[in-house]
């Protein structure tokens, strides 16, 4: 995604004048993967950690809140997978085989 992420998230948390502990509770997720994050010594990150990232860094030069129904429906599937895996599951992979449906559909 990006090349230097870990560096950006560093920068802009040394900026914003946390210290890694203290970022990482505010993240919810321990110092050491946040360290490993911003080391490069992993690349795995999840997409609501991305955009917690975003919401308390302006890391990417986007705003994910700006359609405000995708924004809901963000919050309200990140709910049904806390209380409901399983119908997080089903709605996501519904969401998913409908997007590349009515994609498939357009390019015909």
């Amino acid at each position: 995604m990006l090349l230097d992420l870990g560096e950006k998230i560093r920068e802009l948390r040394l900026k914003k004048g946390y210290g890694l502990n203290e970022f990482a509770k505010i993240l919810n997720i321990s110092p050491s993967y946040l360290s490993q994050l911003e080391t490069k010594k992993t690349e795995n990150i999840s997409f609501p950690l991305l955009q917690r990232l975003q919401e308390e860094l302006a890391l990417l030069p986007l705003n994910l809140s700006e359609d405000s129904r995708f924004s809901r429906v963000f919050q309200q599937m990140e709910l049904l997978k806390k209380f409901d895996e399983e119908s997080y599951e089903f709605v996501l992979f519904s969401l998913e085989s409908n997007i590349k449906w009515l994609i498939e559909k357009k390019v015909r």
